[in-house]
């Protein structure tokens, strides 16, 4: 019966599967038609540097920059989230803040990359680091990345810490301990134990998991958003160019959504210190690389105490927390590090002198 139970369990993950994979491409169309009305990405340049089956890494340029800064961006979706708009550029920003700027970009999964998880991710950024390190400068790269991309990089970090200068994270869940936030209780609610990574895990599936673990955050408040920004012009066409953003789904590897739902959601094992990556245990107390933490108050994805925990975990006394009370024209608070004009005024200077405090 087990066996039974568990052959129609996974015939059903095959079909929704399949379902969301036709989301996905109605998605990523829907988003191309949007694009056509001229909401589509506007990035400035970059060459491809290095890659693997899994990954690429642009290098901005900018050889005469005092140091090097790798940002580690989120598997799940576009990494132009990033640079969206001239007006609207964490990358730009950080070039005029003199930082030669990488990026570690997460290509699809296909059939033949599914096998993929946490232990091939860290690989992947321990690749781009030593790249990065090949290139001349005489400094160790700094390591920066938002969301999923930041608790990756968390991760690499606490695994390698000798080999970065220093550490940023921008809205990154370090901490899932249950009953400590409802997005991360409803998310393991949602997504079964069982679930196969065998296959590729459709982006709009993982979508529809997010909404439904926080309607609040990827529902109601973006509705709210677009009410109060429809009076400015600039917080209108920002809203528009992220749902554009939002549309432009890609498939992960199923081994990998899955170590993130047990071992991190489910488990808690970053923070616990109990993560094997690469044969060594990570946590906070291997994490020994300075670090700094923006926690948006009004995010519920990667509330505050979803970092505090870790960092005051951590061995070393460098490390500091700035909280960020978030801010409407950003269509999703989750996002307002990375878009808001307040960010941008306020928390994005206060980072670049930080980083400029550990060269």
């Amino acid at each position: 019966m087990p066996a039974q139970k568990l052959s129609i369990n996974a015939a059903m993950d095959a079909v929704i599967r399949a379902q969301f994979g036709i989301i996905d491409a109605l998605r990523r169309l829907q988003g191309n038609a949007v694009a056509a009305f001229g909401l589509g990405p506007d990035e400035c340049r970059y060459q491809i540097i290095a890659s693997g089956s899994h990954w690429r890494l642009r290098d901005y340029g900018d050889r005469d920059a005092s140091r090097s800064m790798l940002i580690v961006a989120a598997p799940i979706k576009r990494p132009y989230i990033w640079d969206l708009t001239p007006s609207v550029s964490a990358i730009r920003y950080c070039l005029r803040g003199d930082l030669h700027v990488y990026l570690l970009e997460w290509m699809p999964a296909s059939q033949y990359t599914s096998d993929k998880g946490i232990d091939e991710y860290a690989v992947a950024i321990s690749d781009c680091v030593a790249k990065i390190s090949q290139q001349g400068s005489p400094k160790k790269p700094l390591l920066i990345g938002h969301s999923l991309g930041g608790t990756l990089a968390a991760i690499y970090a606490a695994l390698a810490p000798e080999s970065i200068c220093c550490l940023v994270l921008l809205g990154a869940p370090l901490c899932f301990e249950a009953r400590g936030s409802q997005f991360r209780d409803a998310l393991i609610a949602f997504i079964p134990s069982e679930l196969s990574d065998a296959e590729p895990f459709p982006g709009s599936l993982l979508s529809h998991a997010s909404a439904f673990a926080s309607p609040s955050s990827f529902v109601w408040s973006r509705l709210m958003d677009a009410a109060l920004s429809v009076i400015d012009p600039r917080a209108i066409d920002i809203h528009a160019r992220v749902e554009r953003w939002a549309l432009d789904e890609m498939p992960l590897p199923g081994k990998l959504v899955h170590q993130i739902v047990e071992r991190l959601y489910r488990e808690n094992r970053l923070c616990h210190g109990t993560l094997k990556v690469k044969e060594k245990l990570v946590g906070p107390s291997s994490l020994s690389a300075p670090t700094l933490a923006v926690v948006n108050i009004a995010d519920e994805i990667a509330p505050l105490g979803s970092v505090k925990a870790f960092i005051e975990a951590m061995p070393i006394k460098d490390v500091k927390i700035i909280e960020y009370p978030g801010e409407p024209g950003v269509c999703l608070q989750h996002l307002g590090v990375l878009l808001g004009r307040q960010a941008y005024a306020r928390v994005w200077p206060e980072i670049i002198s930080w980083i400029n405090s550990h060269g």
